[in-house]
């Protein structure tokens, strides 16, 4: 069988790795002239990390990744801790696998290095897709035909427009402030959420050692609508944003310089089926979702180890199974991160307060009951 996976992001390049593994012929389509990303962090549940260790990538992503102890929940005005939870111990023995926080360009460094150099295309834009055939067409006019065509291109996908139509994009109403500052003796290397009326924050340490905090810094913006990973922000503003927070968030804020990038945050209603005989979708492409599980790279992760775990020669077929086991699980995840836009950004009041009771009691934001998205298998139907 032939593929042709467009897109060389996170969920590409592990398609490419997974589907290589069980006998696929593949080449990776990127229109970039290089492998890489913008600077930012990753967070990898054990539901992702068990599957780059099954594709025999275990030891690079420990060297990479960084295992955080705690998780702590903090309240927006005072750093009242309202939650804190071990994390890197009770992952792995709870799921048999690690919870790794990492800088994206690392993973992406990782996951190029194991995809060999003949089976990737680079600096070839997709302008068109035949999914008859199928055959994709570049932007210098080549033609490229395959048995099956995967569209890894994100959430802006060639792929999916032409083959099972758009669905147009939601607006969240907030924007995303993103930065990274350098680690200094005696931070603190949790997993930080500080959460507020209208806003919330996540911190987390990234890199190797670890080297940096990444800063997802998430506000109210409802007429600001760029869905653009690297606009550009200012340091002066994100703190505007968050000048009447807590003490020792503002501390971390002082400490950001440039670049400070800022994005719209969109999803897609579920899609009520992605595939066609002969095309599929993957992450983004298939089930955008807000940022708020921690849950986009790992999906893109899964949908890999599913695509290649369903591989057979009959591809409608395969993209059948596919579709059986990843829809329904991308779908729950999709509208669970679209009701935590509610949720964590409450105005102070009784809901806020039930919220936060709910949160020091363990019955929210509770990561060890979530057998079912940490401890999922990808290869699995849902029953």
């Amino acid at each position: 069988m032939r593929t042709l996976v467009t897109g060389g992001g996170i969920g590409g390049l592990t398609a490419a790795i997974a589907l290589q593994r069980v006998g696929v012929d593949v080449e990776v389509v990127e229109r970039a002239t290089a492998f890489g990303e913008v600077g930012a962090g990753v967070q990898l549940g054990p539901n992702a990390t068990s599957v780059l260790q099954l594709l025999g990538l275990g030891d690079q992503l420990a060297d990479i990744g960084f295992a955080p102890e705690l998780m702590r929940v903090l309240r927006w005005q005072d750093d009242a801790v309202l939650s804190e939870r071990p994390l890197a111990e009770q992952m792995q023995e709870a799921y048999g696998a690690p919870y790794y926080t990492a800088y994206r360009p690392d993973l992406i460094e990782l996951l190029a290095a194991a995809v060999p150099t003949g089976s990737v295309r680079l600096t070839s834009r997709v302008t068109a897709i035949d999914p008859r055939r199928p055959e994709i067409t570049l932007a210098d006019g080549t033609r490229l035909r395959a048995d099956l065509v995967v569209g890894a291109d994100g959430i802006h996908s060639t792929v999916r427009g032409a083959t099972v139509g758009d669905v147009p994009a939601r607006f969240s109403g907030m924007c995303a402030f993103r930065a990274l500052v350098p680690v200094l003796p005696g931070d603190d290397l949790s997993i930080r959420l500080w959460l507020g009326p209208g806003s919330h924050l996540v911190a987390y340490p990234v890199g190797a050692g670890p080297r940096f905090i990444n800063l997802v810094c998430v506000v109210r913006e409802p007429d600001w609508r760029e869905e653009s990973w690297t606009a550009p922000g200012t340091a002066t503003d994100l703190r505007g944003r968050f000048r009447d927070w807590s003490p020792g968030l503002r501390a971390l804020l002082d400490r950001v310089t440039e670049p400070v990038f800022r994005w719209a945050l969109y999803d897609r209603e579920p899609l009520a089926g992605w595939s066609t005989a002969a095309t599929t979708l993957l992450g983004d492409a298939a089930h955008p979702m807000l940022p708020f599980m921690a849950q986009g790279a790992a999906q893109s992760i899964e949908d890999a180890a599913a695509l290649a775990a369903a591989a057979a020669d009959d591809v409608p077929s395969m993209l059948r199974t596919y579709e059986e086991r990843r829809r329904p699980h991308t779908a729950r995840i999709q509208r669970m991160s679209w009701d935590n836009n509610v949720s964590y950004h409450l105005d102070d009041g009784d809901r806020q307060t039930e919220r936060d009771a709910e949160i020091a009691a363990g019955r929210a934001l509770n990561l060890h009951r979530l057998t079912w998205l940490y401890g999922n298998d990808p290869a699995a139907t849902p029953a």
